[in-house]
């Protein structure tokens, strides 16, 4: 993890560095009383009319999206373990490998391109025509 945080803030100054970590708390108290409110206006707007229940001020809808959180799993966060990781890094890196030959694209295309493609429908077309014989 320290990695990481060498290689993000690699050629930052230090008042950048606290002016973005100050963003970010900002940013996450900011979410959170935005979502606290978007709780509150919508369970006043719907519950009591539909359910009949009692409507909430905002530190209890704050305490109803802080519970449901805690219920419901972080939004998928910390979830993961050591093996999964790898697993990924190694799925990547052998998709990397699949798309190299794209490279050659362009000149196939150029060169066989309309030719091949005419091949192509014409096979699927004869396939077509002889199942729609079998079916009849």
């Amino acid at each position: 993890m320290s990695n990481f945080f060498t290689h993000k803030f690699r050629g930052k100054s230090p008042i950048k560095i606290a002016f973005m970590v100050l963003f970010g708390i900002l940013a996450i108290v900011g979410f959170a009383a935005l979502f606290g409110y978007i709780i509150m206006s919508l369970w006043n707007w719907l519950m009591p009319d539909i359910f009949g229940l009692t409507t909430l001020t905002y530190w209890q809808a704050v305490g109803v999206f802080a519970l449901a959180k805690i219920l419901f799993g972080g939004g998928g966060f910390g979830k993961e373990n050591k093996s999964s990781k790898k697993s990924k890094c190694e799925h990547k890196r052998t998709h990397k490998n699949d798309f190299s030959k794209w490279k050659h694209y362009d000149e196939f295309w150029k060169t066989e391109g309309n030719q091949a493609y005419e091949v192509f429908v014409s096979q699927k077309e004869g396939i077509v025509e002889s199942e729609k014989e079998g079916e009849e």
